[in-house]
């Protein structure tokens, strides 16, 4: 089931305290219409009681949808820099709830679930356009280092990230959003052809997915934050 909790919460603009259900875990097999709140930018969106404000608490929930085989661990943007400590401990929740430590009807669930740690709201939403383009998300992230080598303009810094927004059958969409503010600097279509090139060169990318899937953090920008984990 979905879980939610209440707690007190200070809203940014006028500091009036208030008492809102923050959620702890989604189940989004139960309750799809979480799902699409995440898509549309309305999950956890609060109006301040006292000045009218409106204000979204940080990611930090577990996300299951066992139909699709997809467990995230979304977590907020801030906690990004320390990746590798975040990835071990949700790990350790995974294997507890889904893996080796839980009881067999669980393990046999978690035998057909993709395990994975998001940082900010734009980065847990993209899993789930993903998902619903049919894409792989770790093709998907080498993709994006490709774009990267072939843009004319590559506005990479701190706080900014290049995410997959939407697309079909002919195109893909991307933006560079500033994660905090969760606003779209600049926005571009790419012919979804270039994803099957990428897709179709596993000999070529292997090395870069190697790094990619050594954790649950499948995110171009971990190979950007320091060596890493030892393979």
């Amino acid at each position: 089931m979905s879980l939610f909790s209440q707690m007190n919460v200070q809203c940014p603009s006028c500091g009036a305290t208030q008492n809102i259900a923050a959620v702890g875990s989604v189940n989004a097999d139960r309750r799809p219409d979480l799902r699409a709140a995440i898509l549309d930018d309305t999950f956890q969106m609060m109006a301040c009681e006292d000045c009218g404000t409106e204000f979204r608490l940080e990611p930090l929930f577990n996300y299951l949808e066992v139909e699709k085989g997809l467990w995230i661990a979304a977590m907020p943007g801030r906690d990004m820099p320390d990746f590798l400590e975040v990835e071990d401990r949700m790990s350790a929740v995974f294997d507890t709830s889904y893996g080796s430590g839980a009881p067999a009807a669980a393990k046999a669930i978690g035998q057909d679930l993709k395990p994975r740690v998001t940082f900010g709201w734009p980065a847990v939403k993209e899993k789930l356009v993903i998902d619903g383009l049919g894409l792989d998300d770790i093709k998907v992230e080498m993709l994006k280092m490709e774009l990267m080598r072939r843009l004319p303009e590559v506005p990479l810094a701190p706080g900014t990230e290049l995410r997959l927004t939407g697309g079909g059958d002919a195109a893909l969409n991307f933006a560079w959003i500033e994660t905090v503010g969760e606003t779209a600097e600049q926005s571009f279509s790419v012919d979804r052809m270039l994803y099957d090139e990428v897709a179709g060169n596993e000999a070529g990318w292997a090395k870069i997915r190697a790094r990619l899937t050594n954790g649950p953090f499948v995110d171009m920008q971990k190979l950007y934050m320091g060596e890493g984990r030892a393979a």
